[in-house]
Formats: structure tokens, sequence, C-alpha cells
């Protein structure tokens, strides 16, 4: 597993994550980022154009080096980028050090999501905010079904990727007031697609 892991792997995650599908996402929570930006699983560096000058610094947060490396590579919208390699299950911030935490497509894929998101709550200032968006369990029950039946194939082979995963109860659940969100299916199977997207607040 070590050479698909490390090889193989990271070079799927970035060409998947190109889908032209994915950017108005990324424009829309990219975009309400501010001041001091914690992003979470930063992957390739696909999010980092998508910043605006309201953002006054970057932390780039991923766990996986080869991923890390393409991102030191990615073009960026001039923004100051601090890359970091480290788990979100641990973050090396102290508390309440940023503004703004943003989660792209990453909670399916953190083995420890619920402590993960207890630790971007704790290094949320008590008036930041988390943006995200994720895809995960549908409402639908033919839907939830395939998700169930798929998931452990697909984590095997998806890098750990969950599609079953309820994303507003894990936010709720790890100290948050959601603000916004909003769901739906994306173009493309319905058990990969259906998309949470919103912002919350730490309670």
């Amino acid at each position: 597993m070590g050479i698909y892991r490390d090889v193989i792997l990271p070079k799927l995650c970035d060409r998947s994550m190109r889908n032209d599908r994915l950017h108005p996402y990324r424009r829309r929570v990219i975009g309400a980022a501010a001041g001091r930006v914690l992003e979470i699983g930063a992957g390739s560096g696909l999010n980092l154009p998508f910043y605006r000058t309201t953002v006054r610094e970057v932390l780039a947060l991923e766990p996986s080096p080869s991923l890390l490396e393409m991102a030191r590579r990615a073009p960026h919208s001039g923004v100051r980028v601090d890359f970091i390699e480290a788990s979100a299950e641990a973050i090396p911030l102290d508390d309440g050090s940023v503004d703004t935490v943003v989660t792209t497509w990453t909670l399916c894929t953190i083995p420890g999501a619920d402590a993960a998101l207890s630790e971007m709550r704790r290094v949320l200032r008590p008036e930041g905010t988390l943006l995200f968006v994720e895809h995960g369990l549908s409402p639908d029950r033919g839907v939830r079904w395939c998700q169930n039946c798929l998931t452990p194939i697909w984590r095997r082979i998806g890098g750990g990727c969950h599609l079953n995963r309820p994303i507003r109860s894990m936010i709720e659940g790890a100290g948050f007031r959601i603000d916004r969100v909003e769901t739906g299916y994306m173009a493309g199977p319905k058990p990969m697609t259906f998309m949470y997207e919103g912002s919350a607040r730490p309670r």
C-alpha cells in the first residue's frame, strides 16, 4: 500500500479534485474567508487561487507530504501562505488563534473527524467562522443504502473517503451553531455527490 498511498493516491486526488463542477463551490466558500485562515486538508493547493484580499494569511494544513509538495508549487492569489504538515486531529496552533477555518471535501477522509472538528473549534476565535463544503450522507433512503454499502470498499481505494458521513450533525455535535447550510446533489453519481455547503460558528 505504500506506493499506492504515497505516490498514486495523491495524483488521483489531485486529478479528481480538478473537476470544473467544483469551482463554483470553491469560489463561494473560499471567497467568504477573511483574516487569518486555517485550511484543513489543503491537498494539492487547488483552493489557493480563490482566496481574496480580505485574507491576511492562509495556514495550509495537510498530513500528506506528497500533496503538500504539490501545494507548495501551486499558483495562488498572492495572499501569504504557510504550509503545515500535520493532522487535523492535533492542530499545532494556539487556542483561539484563527479567524476562519475552511474545510472543502475533507471531513470524509479524516479518520477521527469528530476529534478534528473539536480541534477546529478550539483554534477558532469565539467570533470566528467555519466555512465548509463537503459531500456526505443523503436524505434519500435508496441513496443512503448505496452509500452504506459502498463505503467499506470506497474507503480502501479512496484514501479513507467515507460516502456516508452526516456532515451537519457532525459539525453541530462538535460545538458549532450552523448559520447557513445548503444541500443538494451535484451532477454525477448520487452516492458520491450529495453536498453540504455553509458556515457555522462556535457555540
